[in-house]
């Protein structure tokens, strides 16, 4: 099964432009600040991250050749203030358009191979904070993006997936039956699992 996540893109997240004034890069992080506060109530996010901390935003810029090789992101990481957050979850959102530069794809190595990603600005994917990857490239243009990471209430990549399966399934079911008392039951599975995993 692939490890990375496409989360829908994120509402009220434009496409943002670099430039060297100072004025508009407060700007544009106060757009991606935003956008970031609202991941609390993206529903597809809660379910795939069950976050419990989150290391604070960064934005990063590739251009000429920049890039980032291969490697794994720390385990802990300081905040600011002092906490520590352990990194079980990484977070990358796209903030301008994949035609507004060549390469820069994030590309994610797991069991089965290489997931390369590149999507349209606003959207975010996640991905195991144990996951080999890198950035290629930027070869024409550039690629501004939004990277985090998160301290999930469910330590294990196996049985977060497992619940976040289970939430959308229990979704889907809801969408083309409405309540019934198999899904009163799956959600009850589903809360019963999260009871016994989860470190709050």
């Amino acid at each position: 099964e692939r490890q990375a996540l496409l989360i829908e893109t994120l509402g009220g997240l434009e496409t943002l432009k670099a430039c060297s004034a100072e004025s508009e890069r407060q700007h544009r992080w106060e757009k991606t600040h935003g956008a970031l506060t609202r991941l609390d109530s993206h529903a597809r996010f809660f379910s795939a991250a069950l976050p419990k901390k989150v290391f604070t935003p960064r934005i990063n810029r590739y251009q000429g050749e920049g890039h980032y090789g291969m490697h794994y992101d720390n385990a802990i990481l300081r905040r600011a203030d002092g906490q520590q957050v352990r990194s079980d979850v990484s977070c990358t959102v796209f903030l301008n358009e994949p035609d507004e530069y060549e390469g820069g794809e994030l590309v994610i190595h797991d069991t089965y191979g290489e997931q390369r990603v590149k999507l349209p600005a606003g959207s975010a994917v996640l991905y195991p904070g144990t996951s080999l990857h890198e950035v290629r490239p930027v070869t024409q243009g550039q690629r501004l993006g939004c990277f985090f990471w998160i301290e999930s209430m469910v330590r294990s990549d196996p049985q977060r997936a497992l619940l976040h399966e289970l939430d959308m399934a229990i979704t889907s079911l809801r969408e083309q039956h409405g309540e019934t008392p198999e899904t009163h039951t799956l959600t009850g599975t589903y809360h019963n699992l999260l009871r016994m995993w989860a470190d709050t």
